[in-house]
């Protein structure tokens, strides 16, 4: 008898199978770590005006390049790292997103100093708790809201690029400050059961 086809996001390309393990191992799961929480910074920014697939296929490229996503690392790249980077096919040659990142990294560890940590500047933004939204058709996600306006602004205030209110919003889906996953979407009720936070 045939395995029953779980129900997906109706975003999701099921054709790559990366994509799908992407969607089904980490789209929408709540992320409390720094380490991570950077990663996705990094690979969010340089998805600007991109697909996010564009950018999921080169991440290895990125992770590679970007010091394994460790931010202090990051922070502290040179001119002549930026001039490497550019010559580096494995990730998206844009120099401004290149600087971008070494410079939001700086303002990351700013934030981290301020705040004690990223994820506490961030989730304070949510109450500390997932927004679960009603999704049933493609046509009801929504680009950018109130607080992707709201953490962008004052990101932006602070000196990061690359970072406006659509990047924002996709960053806060992705890292389980909302949970976008549709409701017939088996991730959805999976993500609410294992991370209820009260």
């Amino acid at each position: 008898m045939p395995e029953e086809k779980q129900c997906r996001c109706p975003w999701l390309d099921e054709s790559k199978a990366d994509y799908v393990k992407y969607h089904d191992d980490e789209w929408g799961v709540p992320i409390h770590d720094d380490g991570t929480m950077f990663e996705f910074l990094i690979l969010e920014s340089a998805q600007a005006g991109l697909s996010w697939y564009t950018i999921l296929k080169r991440r290895e490229g990125y992770k590679n390049a970007f010091a394994q996503f460790n931010v202090k690392d990051v922070s502290k790249f040179s001119e002549a790292k930026v001039e490497e980077l550019m010559q580096d096919s494995s990730i998206i040659r844009n120099r401004a997103k290149i600087k971008a990142a070494i410079s939001n990294a700086r303002i990351f560890i700013e934030i981290q100093d301020e705040f004690g940590s990223f994820c506490k500047y961030i989730w304070a933004y949510v109450d500390n708790k997932t927004i679960v939204n009603d999704i049933n058709v493609k046509e009801d996600y929504v680009a950018t809201s109130p607080i992707s306006d709201a953490i962008s602004k004052d990101l932006k205030t602070r000196g990061f690029k690359f970072f406006g209110s659509t990047i924002c919003y996709a960053h806060l889906q992705a890292c389980g400050l909302i949970n976008d996953h549709s409701k017939n979407c088996y991730k959805r009720s999976q993500i609410i059961d294992e991370y209820q936070q009260g």
